[in-house]
């Protein structure tokens, strides 16, 4: 069975997104339509790379990844259609590909040509990108519906922690559904700094602290802040069944400090 996942900012209560998934069913009914989120703020391309980004590979291979953010078509902004990692993206080149796929090289590239059955060139995630989703679900090939591309016309980087001798400088770079706050800082990076030693970690006003790396929520009592590294072995700060960002102020682009005694 096909399977189309979407990633959108047509949220839930409009009918955006049941035209985008009646036209799926439509042109090819044995689809499996997953939903990975349709509620990523408006033109939130940083947002959306990260959720994607995070949970694709748990996808079977040749899954189809359907991107609706920012997408309206221009001279300078063009469709494409990649395939990376053995699965396949459809969106626009407006930078969220490379920060969706960071370092990793796409195995190709199709710029979309995709002729439209209406005179409506607003709806670009209905009018294109599922006609294209379709295909590809059908085991159609890239080269039946874009011209090839060598690259990306549009990049645009993430941004790394800075790391130091005795110190990281990180920040938040996303916030959950739970109100924890994930930073740009790695477990891999961490311990590379840290070889061993204590540390502080410090945020907000720098009067709060933390002083050691949980392994999960529970290990303090709750309304207690903590740090771990998540399932994607990003750091994150928390508050056992708590709201870390609205408690301890840490929204987007918070500045993360971890110094190394």
């Amino acid at each position: 069975m096909a399977i189309i996942t979407l990633t959108t900012d047509l949220g839930s209560n409009d009918s955006y997104l049941a035209s985008v998934k009646g036209t799926i069913y439509s042109q090819l009914k044995e689809a499996k339509v997953i939903d990975i989120s349709n509620n990523i703020d408006p033109f939130n391309i940083q947002q959306a790379a990260y959720i994607l980004r995070n949970c694709y590979l748990d996808f079977p291979i040749g899954t189809v990844h359907l991107i609706s953010i920012d997408d309206e078509l221009s001279i300078n902004q063009e469709h494409v259609a990649v395939k990376a990692n053995g699965h396949y993206f459809i969106g626009a080149d407006n930078g969220l590909f490379s920060l969706l796929l960071n370092e990793i090289k796409p195995e190709k590239i199709v710029k979309l040509n995709i002729s439209l059955s209406t005179n409506c060139m607003t709806f670009s995630s209905k009018n294109i990108f599922v006609p294209a989703a379709c295909h590809l679900a059908r085991g159609g090939t890239m080269e039946i519906i874009g011209s090839a591309l060598n690259d990306f016309e549009v990049k645009k980087i993430e941004l790394n922690a800075v790391l130091q001798k005795d110190m990281i400088r990180g920040a938040v770079i996303y916030v959950d559904h739970y109100g924890n706050a994930i930073t740009n800082i790695n477990r891999k990076e961490f311990e590379r700094i840290r070889k061993g030693r204590e540390f502080i970690i410090l945020f907000g006003r720098e009067d709060e602290m933390i002083t050691k790396i949980s392994e999960k929520y529970n290990d303090v009592s709750t309304a207690e802040k903590l740090a771990l590294f998540g399932e994607n072995n990003q750091l994150q700060i928390a508050i056992n069944k708590g709201e870390a960002n609205k408690l301890l102020g840490l929204n987007l682009h918070e500045i993360i400090r971890i110094e190394f005694k």
